[in-house]
C-alpha cells in the first residue's frame, strides 16, 4: 500500500514578508525528507526584520531552490500531497516554485480531503493531542509531517508497523 504523502512548511511572517524557511514532506513508503530553505533576496523585507528567524542559518544550511524544486519533482511528481489546513501551505509552495520559473509537481488538499470521518476541528484536535503524546515540537516541519502520518495510520490510511 502507497501512503499518502503529506508536507508541511515552516515559513517566516512579518509586515512586509512571507516566506518559507523549511519544508518536511513524506514519500510513498512513509519516510521523511526535511530541508532547511535558503530564501531568495527578493524575498526579504527592507527593513531587515525577519522576526526571530536567522538568515545566516537559513545561508549557510539552507538548499538553494532550484534543488529543493528538483527534489519535490522527483518525489512527489502527479501526486495529491495533503498538509494540515492551517498555514498558507499553497501560496508558500508558489512563492517557491515562481522563484525558479516552474510550476509546482504536485496539488495540495488539507487533511480533511483525506480523512473525511472527522470534521476539521476534531481532526485538528487530534493531531496536536498526537503532537503532545510524542512529545513534537510543533514548530519542526518534519514533527508536523510525523503527526499526519499518525493520523493517516490511526485512520487504517497506512499499513501498521
Amino acid at each position: 500500500m502507497q501512503a499518502p504523502r503529506f508536507l508541511d512548511i515552516e515559513y517566516c511572517q512579518t509586515d512586509d514578508a512571507l516566506f518559507p524557511v523549511a519544508m518536511a514532506w513524506s514519500l510513498a513508503d512513509g519516510r521523511m525528507k526535511t530541508v532547511v530553505i535558503t530564501p531568495e533576496d527578493d524575498w526579504l523585507p527592507d527593513d531587515g526584520d525577519l522576526g526571530d528567524v536567522d538568515l545566516r542559518y537559513l545561508g549557510e544550511q539552507g538548499v538553494p531552490l532550484l534543488e529543493l524544486a528538483r527534489e519535490l519533482h522527483a518525489d512527489l511528481p502527479d501526486q495529491t500531497v495533503y498538509v494540515d489546513g492551517l498555514d498558507p501551505d499553497e501560496i508558500l509552495i508558489d512563492k517557491l516554485f515562481s522563484a525558479v520559473g516552474q510550476e509546482p509537481p504536485f496539488e495540495i488538499a488539507p487533511i480533511t480531503e483525506l480523512i473525511t470521518g472527522l470534521d476539521s476541528d476534531s481532526l485538528e484536535d487530534r493531531r496536536r493531542q498526537l503532537m503532545i503524546d510524542e512529545g513534537l515540537e510543533p514548530q519542526l516541519p518534519e514533527n508536523g509531517v510525523y503527526a499526519l502520518l499518525l493520523l493517516a495510520r490511526e485512520e487504517g490510511l497506512l499499513d501498521p508497523d
